[in-house]
């Protein structure tokens, strides 16, 4: 029972690529969110006072200062 081809796993490219735009979208969201926490002061949230709220509240949890 021997066996002339190697049984090694083989590596697929596209496995890498999708592994890299995940990475890639994972920090992009988190640095909008950062920017929306941290540095907003209510430009995008305009449209309502809950998520103005939301975003000034998470300020204040992560010892951001806003006013």
């Amino acid at each position: 029972m021997s066996s002339s081809a190697s049984s090694q796993p083989v590596v697929h490219p596209a496995g890498s690529t999708r592994l890299l735009w995940t990475a890639l979208a994972t920090v992009v969201a988190l640095a909008l969110l950062t920017y929306l926490v941290a540095f907003d002061q209510g430009a995008v949230s305009r449209s309502g006072t809950y998520l103005h709220e939301l975003m000034h509240d998470g300020r204040h949890l992560l010892g951001v200062p806003c006013h």
